[in-house]
């Protein structure tokens, strides 16, 4: 119950701000959510701590999945880097990890993550351009030529092509002699994301969801330490989603993977604890931490109480985050590296597992060697620095957060409502749901901005006359492509084509009878099938997804 004297207090509070001096500006969060302007203890409920907010390392894991936080072992630094060739790839990574970083992110060209090869002719004038190109297993033996791959963790950003990505890094594993057992590293091939938000898709998502299952089948059984799914909420906020709406998408899109692998028969404790996930940290900084916080508790309690895990790791969220790209500028550009501080420092406040910071020219090019070093040394001074590592959870008690988070929980509760008023999440990416409701919020932001009532530094305020960067630029030759092309050319000419033939015949089988795809996979990869023969031969079977025109 208030006191006397705090009723008291709280009244001659909200009678100094009624004549308070205002700015003007517009006080809500980025995602347009109202902030009052103090939060007090009647924003939270103490009787319910241990149940909603707990101890680290405890149910509902609010507080971070582990008890001693970055005490007992600090997030996995990641620079996501891909460029031009295979060689040029090749010598980013040894650069990096010779700085510090501690895992591999890999980057692909736009033909790859299509399924694309690089001599396809829609492919021209992109291979190795916003990533680096892959199109066999050729290609990646020379992006990990002298990377003791039983010894780094590498996550690949690629989702409709994955299965024949990762059979191809397999490939390589083998060829090293380093068993699948111990490999560790990520794949986001979150396919149901790019429905809603980036849009690479190549097959209807039924054959989609088949491929996934197969591949975390597949995981489960010879490669138990790698997550062979990041469900990505990451793009979904780059094209324009609000916080709530990024958390509520993301674990949606989650829960139907976990959903099909429970039909395939599969024991959620059997796949569970490799499910990880990939949020996006973006520039309102409480509002972030308090997603993340959200997103761990109604995870647990979901993997709890509808799907009856029962190994509390299959309780645990683990993610990895990226700073926001959509919140890069290439008007002063420099300016960009405080931003991506602040979003990096609510990321690990957070409690991130793993964390990639962008780099101040990545709106401009693919990201130099300077700039990319600087975007790694920021989180080394945030981990070696700042000391905010010292206390788990250190803004875990706050009115403001613990408020926040709550809000988030209830708001993804009622998103998950309509959701599963369509009928779950691939009958609302059919009926528009997804898309109409990003693109509403996107519009509503950009609005704020015309209007001024949200501001981006050096964009609608602080403007600079010739703001011309001056900074060095990372430029891609256009002999990348005619060397990729030529590479590729002479691969066809050198390989057994006898065996490709009966590789391919294998694949169209195992896409008939329902076989898992992934052994047919790895025996094409081993035997130099190239991406775009892979993918061709699937889609006679499966088809191609045409998206419905949304207004």
């Amino acid at each position: 119950m208030e006191s006397p004297k705090y009723k008291s207090q709280k009244q001659k509070f909200e009678e100094r701000i009624k004549s308070s001096k205002n700015t003007g500006m517009k006080f809500t969060s980025v995602s347009g959510e109202d902030i009052k302007v103090l939060y007090t203890p009647e924003d939270v409920n103490p009787d319910n701590f241990l149940n909603e907010i707990g101890f680290p390392g405890e149910y509902p894991f609010t507080r971070g999945i582990h008890s001693n936080g970055y005490r007992g072992k600090l997030w996995t630094m990641r620079q996501f880097a891909g460029f031009g060739s295979p060689e040029d790839t090749n010598s980013r990574f040894k650069y990096l990890l010779e700085k510090g970083q501690t895992g591999l992110s890999v980057a692909f060209d736009l033909p790859t993550l299509m399924g694309r090869d690089s001599d396809d002719p829609i492919a021209e004038g992109e291979v190795g351009i916003c990533g680096v190109a892959v199109s066999s297993l050729e290609d990646m033996e020379i992006l990990f030529d002298k990377i003791p791959m039983d010894k780094v963790s590498t996550s690949m950003t690629i989702n409709s092509p994955a299965a024949m990505i990762f059979a191809f890094y397999l490939a390589v594993a083998k060829k090293q002699g380093v068993p699948f057992e111990k490999l560790s590293g990520t794949l986001q091939n979150d396919i149901l994301k790019e429905y809603v938000a980036q849009k690479e898709y190549i097959y209807p998502p039924e054959p989609s969801m088949r491929i996934i299952t197969d591949m975390i089948e597949f995981c489960t059984k010879e490669v138990p330490n790698w997550n062979p799914v990041s469900v990505s909420g990451y793009h979904i906020r780059e094209a324009g989603s609000t916080a709530v709406q990024e958390l509520a998408y993301t674990l949606a899109n989650g829960f139907a993977y976990i959903e099909a692998c429970i039909e395939r028969g599969m024991s959620v404790d059997s796949f569970a604890p490799r499910i990880s996930f990939f949020f996006n940290s973006h520039l309102d900084f409480f509002e972030e931490i308090a997603k993340y916080r959200a997103a761990r508790r109604i995870y647990a309690k979901r993997m709890q109480n509808k799907y009856a895990a029962e190994n509390p790791r299959s309780w645990w969220l683990r993610f990895h985050t990226q700073t926001a790209g959509c919140t890069l500028t290439a008007q002063q550009p420099e300016n960009n590296i405080v931003r991506t501080t602040l979003q990096a420092l609510a990321a690990v406040l957070g409690g991130t597992q793993s964390l990639h910071t962008n780099s101040m020219d990545e709106t401009l090019a693919l990201p130099s060697e300077k700039s990319v070093k600087i975007a790694l040394r920021t989180q080394q001074l945030i981990a070696y620095e700042s000391g905010v590592i010292n206390s788990v959870d250190p803004l875990g008690g706050s009115y403001y957060i613990e408020s926040l988070t709550n809000e988030m929980e209830k708001k993804t509760e009622k998103i998950f409502e309509e959701i599963e008023g369509f009928g779950g999440v691939i009958p609302a990416i059919e009926a528009g749901y997804f898309q109409r409701e990003i693109a509403d919020a996107a519009y509503r932001y950009q609005l704020e901005l015309e209007n001024k009532e949200k501001f981006v530094v050096g964009v609608n305020e602080f403007v600079e006359e010739n703001d011309k960067p001056d900074i060095p630029l990372l430029q891609i030759s256009p002999d990348v492509e005619k060397r990729q092309i030529e590479k590729l050319i002479s691969l066809k000419t050198r390989r057994d084509n006898e065996k490709v033939k009966i590789c391919l015949n294998n694949l169209s089988k195992a896409a008939v009878d329902g076989n898992n795809l992934m052994p047919v996979l790895i025996e094409a990869a081993e035997n130099y099938v190239t991406l775009g023969e892979m993918i061709n031969e699937l889609q006679v079977h499966f088809g191609t997804y045409e998206e419905a025109v949304i207004f």
